[in-house]
């Protein structure tokens, strides 16, 4: 799959499965401007880039502040002379019940997760209509598939992400530009590895491949999705999740 001479914003590239999609980008030789909202850490995942002979810039953004999003988005213009590749990775969760949520707890991670999805599909999508060409990945969850107990935010704007994508998709396709959702399921994270053991066997055992998922399957998937041998594939929300969800 190779992406040569190809130019990819990954947003919440720092750490996580959005770290592992940058170095595998890159492993395919796209050109990578990892967005994060911790710039020490994008910055590391450029060094290990540039390590091993490819080129990447770090940007301190945080998606939810559209200003924030187009002066990033120029800065990879700026570098790059253009943008080939969208992954709306970056997301948060702030979970509790329903009734218990904070009303600040449920805007911010749909400001974060919905929000800033539209914000760089709408500063990266004038470039790719101009050159016809463009390929996005928007990252879901089975949660917006699903539901669950305590995660009503984040539930919602991963939902709202598959919503974005079908729209999207049907909007710029004449374009020459595919919108495609990935919703992975339990993945081997910082995020999940906060919870106890007896959560993470109570989950693993709904999984019937019986194990977490890793970052790297998720970024195989990705990758596939953003290469000229997914240029047919379009608006389709793809499970990876052990076949949780089915």
């Amino acid at each position: 799959m190779n992406l040569k001479n190809r130019v990819a914003i990954v947003t919440g590239g720092g750490q996580g499965i959005g770290k592992k999609i940058c170095l595998r980008l890159a492993e395919n030789k796209a050109k990578v401007a990892v967005f994060d909202v911790n710039e020490e850490l994008s910055q590391e995942v450029v060094k290990k880039i540039k390590a091993k002979g490819g080129d990447a810039l770090a940007v301190e953004v945080d998606v939810a502040k559209h200003e924030e999003v187009n002066e990033a988005t120029r800065q990879v213009i700026d570098k790059f002379k253009g943008i080939d590749i969208l992954i709306n990775n970056a997301g948060i969760t702030k979970d509790s019940l329903l009734l218990r949520m904070k009303e600040e707890d449920w805007n911010r991670v749909l400001q974060v997760n919905l929000n800033g999805a539209f914000n760089c599909l709408k500063a990266v999508l004038r470039y790719m209509m101009r050159q016809k060409y463009g390929r996005v990945v928007n990252i879901s969850s089975i949660i917006g598939i699903r539901g669950n107990i305590g995660q009503a935010n984040y539930s919602a704007s991963k939902a709202g992400i598959i919503g974005l994508t079908k729209s999207a998709a049907r909007e710029v396709g004449r374009y020459g530009i595919t919108v495609n959702a990935v919703a992975p399921g339990f993945i081997d994270t910082a995020m999940t590895r906060r919870l106890n053991k007896e959560a993470v066997d109570a989950i693993v055992s709904q999984v019937p491949l019986q194990r977490m998922g890793k970052p790297g399957e998720v970024a195989s998937l990705v990758t596939y999705l953003v290469s000229e041998k997914a240029a047919y594939i379009t608006g389709e929300v793809i499970k990876i999740d052990g076949g949780m969800a089915m």
